[in-house]
């Protein structure tokens, strides 16, 4: 069975190949070698997976916080504590959408918030995808994530482009600026609200501290059984 010496490190984008570049994996005896990866290998064959192998276009996660948080100020999109999202949720006709995993979601949530997973695992098998996997489980994670290609698909076909959304996950990152972070900090659920008001939603809010903060103000949690 090959070992694994070395692979491109995951989230990390310029580890990967871009979409005009094949994934190129090198065989060494019992020696598997990722693209872009020194090794001491004198001898090797070299197999280039084209098309399917390739990363395809530059994920909304890819993109640099600056230009995501420039939008989002642009776009009005502004985070609200916990116990305003509750009050605008029952007297304003409110949506939280709860971006995280559908098990974290199951664990408990706000009653009435929709899930639409950000993230999900890892599901078809393709070359890039195999790659991917090899990757994640280098530094030992068995179940490697990817960004969600689904995401607006599903929540176009449950809220339509005027609802009023507030994107929560777990502990949630900000918009304001710090001493430390001073453009702030990004998370998933502010990668949601810029997937969001990229494809024409006029009304979307960030829920600050997230479900963490939610839950630990005591605020009503409701879990659901497999």
């Amino acid at each position: 069975m090959a070992s694994l010496t070395s692979i491109a490190t995951p989230y990390r984008s310029s580890s990967y190949p871009s979409s005009s570049q094949a994934l190129r994996v090198k065989l060494t005896g019992n020696t598997l070698f990722s693209a872009g990866v020194r090794s001491s290998a004198t001898s090797s064959s070299l197999l280039t997976i084209r098309s399917a192998a390739t990363k395809p276009d530059k994920p909304a996660a890819e993109v640099d916080w600056r230009q995501k948080r420039e939008l989002l100020l642009e776009k009005r999109v502004r985070g609200v504590d916990v116990k305003e999202a509750l009050r605008l949720q029952k007297e304003n006709n409110f949506v939280i959408l709860d971006v995280r995993p559908e098990a974290e979601y199951k664990e408990g949530h706000p009653p009435g918030a929709i899930n639409v997973e950000m993230y999900r695992l890892i599901r078809e098998w393709t070359p890039w995808d195999i790659a991917r996997r090899l990757g994640f489980a280098f530094f030992g994670i068995f179940s490697g994530t990817e960004e969600n290609p689904e995401f607006i698909q599903s929540v176009e076909a449950k809220l339509d482009k005027e609802a009023k959304i507030i994107v929560a996950c777990s502990s949630a990152g900000t918009m304001k600026p710090t001493q430390n972070l001073p453009e702030g900090q990004q998370s998933r659920s502010l990668i949601a609200a810029y997937v969001l008001v990229l494809n024409g939603y006029k009304n979307v809010f960030h829920l600050e501290g997230g479900i963490y903060t939610w839950s630990k103000e005591g605020l009503p949690i409701e879990s659901e059984e497999d």
